[in-house]
């Protein structure tokens, strides 16, 4: 998003540049136009949805899942939702092995989630930490941020056990 913020400035200066006498092309403003355009939509951060792969945070032993439900709403999980996910790629010795099914609580999502001081939390990838049916972690440590609101979904166990809480 950031290349994006900083190619679209660019534009800006060079078509303001272009007026005192540069030679621009207008075939080659265009094309920089549509590139930028299209790097944009592919970047479009959406819920986290069946067949979306998450990285796996805590020390359970998967390393990553694919969602196979939301349990929460119709179009998807955010920040705080659990979902049933089915291990793709875990460690040889690990407490969950590939193939099983598990819950998972999502604690990162790159589609941003608004905070009621009016900023805006997003992270640069998906990322789960699996737990039991009772919500309670299967593993003992959480690695990277965590956001504090998943105080309010009731996830005080995850946030003990986090290193960094966003």
């Amino acid at each position: 998003m950031a290349g994006f913020l900083a190619s679209k400035c660019s534009r800006v200066g060079r078509s303001l540049l272009g007026g005192l006498g540069n030679n621009w092309s207008a075939s080659s403003v265009s094309t920089q136009h549509e590139m930028t355009n299209s790097n944009f939509l592919s970047q479009v951060r959406t819920f986290i949805q069946m067949r979306t792969v998450l990285k796996v945070v805590d020390n359970s032993g998967a390393k990553k899942v694919m969602c196979i439900q939301a349990l929460k709403g119709k179009k998807g999980a955010r920040l705080g939702d659990t979902i049933i996910a089915s291990v793709k790629e875990a460690y040889p010795n690990g407490k969950v092995k590939k193939g099983k099914v598990v819950y998972g609580v999502v604690v990162r999502a790159a589609m941003q989630k608004g905070r009621c001081d009016g900023s805006e939390v997003k992270f640069d990838d998906n990322a789960v930490v699996l737990v039991d049916k009772q919500g309670q972690p299967i593993g003992t440590r959480v690695f990277g941020p965590v956001p504090h609101e998943l105080r309010r979904k009731k996830h005080v166990k995850i946030l003990s056990l986090a290193g960094h809480i966003a």
